[in-house]
């Protein structure tokens, strides 16, 4: 395995020198491709296609090898650095296998993880949530994290009961407020729903996701039907779309 990394990075050595393409790339300008590519890894992993996730882990293990080298010629760091840190970053945070610490369950060893992070020099608990991350998805790690410290509900019927809070000051908000007003309320409505995700074991993320791309199948189902019956989606009322909806559900 050792050779098969080396050969990959050497790989990205010979295209920065001789490919004009690769040559002018810089960290900012593949940080969105990166993005992407951690992105079809997750779409990979929904799918079940492993050997389509076997693809994307390579396509985003290149990423990391090319921002190194990138970083490496700049004289910032190189790719053994990396390697260095994550190996002592995952020491130093499993006290629990590679030192003395005992715990009980996965719940103390990610109480340990956020006090170890403390102890490294963060000034909030909440702090290193990137703000670049879904907004759903990175609601969900700041309430996880807040949680561990203790700031969390007690019973997951005041959890629930906080959620048709946001929705009454919501409607309250619709029916005689601002524009800005409306969407304080409405982000309050999804922040609480987040939160009940997480009292109820639910990627709020994930759980999206699904549901758009179940929405995305039954949308293309009345599309097909419509088109064996020689109609286009804009000629279609929406009673024919209804039905075609709503037989798209038994399928």
């Amino acid at each position: 395995m050792k050779e098969k990394f080396t050969e990959l990075v050497e790989i990205i050595y010979r295209l920065r020198k001789e490919c004009p393409w690769d040559k002018e790339q810089t960290n900012d300008s593949i940080k969105g491709a990166t993005i992407e590519e951690a992105y079809e890894v997750v779409h990979a992993i929904d799918a079940k296609d492993y050997d389509e996730l076997k693809k994307e882990l390579g396509d985003l293990l290149l990423h990391v090898v090319f921002h190194s080298v990138i970083a490496e010629e700049s004289g910032h760091f190189a790719l053994p650095d990396v390697i260095d840190e994550i190996k002592a970053k995952m020491i130093r945070r499993h006290p629990h296998v590679f030192g003395t610490t005992n715990v009980e369950n996965s719940d103390e060893v990610r109480q340990n993880w956020e006090m170890i992070k403390m102890q490294e020099g963060r000034t909030s608990v909440i702090d290193g949530v990137p703000i670049q991350m879904p907004a759903l998805l990175r609601a969900h790690r700041l309430q996880d994290k807040a949680a561990k410290v203790g700031f969390d509900w007690n019973h997951i019927d005041d959890v629930w009961g906080k959620v048709k809070e946001e929705i009454g000051e919501l409607e309250y908000a619709v029916n005689y407020g601002t524009k800005e007003k409306m969407e304080d309320e409405f982000g309050d409505v999804l922040f609480s729903l987040v939160n009940y995700a997480r009292f109820v074991k639910v990627n709020p993320e994930d759980a999206l996701r699904k549901t758009i791309a179940k929405f995305e199948s039954r949308f293309h189902f009345i599309e097909e039907q419509l088109s064996k019956n020689g109609k286009k989606i804009t000629e279609a009322s929406l009673e024919e779309m209804d039905k075609y909806w709503n037989e798209s559900k038994s399928l």
